[in-house]
């Protein structure tokens, strides 16, 4: 009898250690928001094997992106909530979300990692004054997104930046100023293929 019990508390002990931090440090936690592993990137062309020919069906995903799994959620876009395809890397996390377009073929993929890199080395998190995104290049979020900001990424205009911007409180009709602005974090990555 024991036995199963020493057995037992070692594995609290253990589960209990595992959830302790090993740093002496009074402030608060800091989570890297942006990282150096590029799991998928974007281009004008591409998300990963993703094109404008891809057939949009979780086999077709899948075989697009070597390594990843694919399942359908559902998810906000910006007028609407939808059915989508997410493709999973091989530790379970949602680093894409594929769209259904005309013809069978994919309409749009949105970006939703940090592990991913748009085409001008953007990456989730980053903020509006990091990415160098400018106020001319942006619209005001409508309807799910609104408070937000979707601009044309930088030299290639079918891919957008979605921003959160942190406490702002309106007015929702219009931008905010530069200075609210410069804070706003990326939210998602926004490829549609080139017609």
């Amino acid at each position: 009898m024991r036995s199963p019990l020493l057995g037992f508390a070692c594995l609290l002990g253990l589960l209990a250690a595992a959830c302790s931090p090993t740093v002496d440090y009074d402030g608060p936690v800091q989570i890297a928001r942006t990282s150096n592993v590029t799991l998928v990137q974007i281009n004008d062309d591409t998300v990963g094997g993703i094109t404008a020919e891809t057939t949009y069906g979780e086999k077709s995903i899948a075989a697009a992106l070597p390594g990843f799994t694919t399942e359908g959620v559902q998810t906000a876009v910006e007028d609407t909530t939808e059915w989508a395809i997410a493709a999973f890397n091989s530790d379970g996390f949602q680093v894409l979300q594929v769209f259904k377009g005309k013809g069978g073929k994919v309409r749009t993929v949105h970006g939703v990692t940090h592990h991913l890199q748009g085409p001008n080395g953007e990456r989730i998190g980053m903020t509006f004054s990091e990415i160098g995104s400018a106020s001319a290049d942006c619209r005001v979020g409508r309807n799910l997104w609104r408070g937000m900001a979707i601009c044309k990424s930088k030299g290639h205009k079918n891919v957008e930046l979605v921003y959160a911007i942190p406490g702002y409180q309106g007015p929702f009709d219009r931008l905010p100023p530069s200075k609210e602005l410069f804070d706003a974090q990326l939210q998602r990555i926004v490829w549609t293929p080139r017609s």
